[in-house]
């Protein structure tokens, strides 16, 4: 559960905080984060409440940045204060998670999102976050349940269902990891990721034809994408089409691919 802790630092100041802040507010304090003047987004942020308290998305952004400087009681005061404007609703406990998680207590964080996902039993919000977050610090076993609770519960998003195709993976289960890339792809034809799981899954089962079908896709999308070069090459390979598979070993090289990789493939085909 100690896995990406300083991913999440960077990654959850730079979302947007919704809600109803003037764009101007949020961006700025981002923009004061993004320069290392987290004092100043505090002051900003507080600034801006003192004058329009009801604004939910500030208040959020706040929690983020009081949490990222250390401060977790001011965050705690600003969650209280969520917690009041939202009762029975996930999104005080769910910056409660993310403020816990900023200062690297990984297990509270996790309570936090499961305390949202049962205040609000109807919302996906609070089972996602928590089976997400499970996901990126690389326990499947706690991330399984809370995804598919979020389904159950409603979610449809293309990035919880490649979170849940690749628990599953984890977790052994192919076909249900295969129902989730596909679930993820119907959602978000444009999703990489999912057909990325796809392509993956499909090696792992040594179907070099639909790995090809599936990496020939995300090229499609992604033409300088020098890892699907490589697995097309694999899958060339695997069906008998040596030279198509040298062409995309070079091709995979020009794009920046591991020079190692590329040596090891074109190893094999001799």
């Amino acid at each position: 559960m100690r896995l990406m802790g300083a991913l999440l630092v960077a990654s959850a100041i730079a979302i947007s905080a919704g809600g109803c802040a003037p764009p101007g507010v949020v961006d700025r304090a981002q923009q004061l984060v993004r320069m290392h003047r987290e004092g100043e987004a505090v002051v900003t942020l507080r600034a801006h409440l003192a004058k329009h308290p009801e604004d939910v998305g500030a208040r959020r952004l706040l929690v983020r940045v009081l949490a990222f400087t250390g401060d977790l009681e001011a965050a705690k005061v600003e969650v209280a204060e969520l917690e009041r404007r939202l009762p029975n609703e996930p999104v005080p406990w769910i910056e409660l998670g993310h403020a816990f998680e900023l200062t690297h207590r990984y297990d509270e964080a996790l309570a936090a999102y499961d305390t949202a996902a049962s205040v609000a039993p109807a919302s996906p919000a609070g089972s996602r976050e928590g089976g997400m977050r499970c996901a990126r610090w690389g326990e499947p076993e706690e991330a399984l349940p809370r995804l598919e609770e979020a389904v159950r519960r409603g979610a449809q998003d293309a990035e919880l269902f490649h979170a849940l195709g690749l628990v599953r993976v984890h977790m052994h289960d192919l076909d249900g990891a295969q129902i989730a890339y596909e679930k993820g792809l119907a959602i978000d034809p444009k999703s990489t990721e999912n057909l990325l799981g796809l392509a993956t899954l499909a090696v792992v089962r040594g179907d070099a034809a639909a790995a090809l079908a599936a990496y020939d896709r995300i090229l499609q999308r992604k033409p300088a994408y020098a890892g699907a070069e490589l697995g097309r090459a694999w899958a060339l390979a695997k069906l008998g089409r040596t030279e198509d598979a040298k062409r995309a070993l070079d091709r995979a090289e020009e794009l920046g691919a591991p020079r190692e990789n590329v040596a090891r493939q074109r190893a094999d085909l001799k």
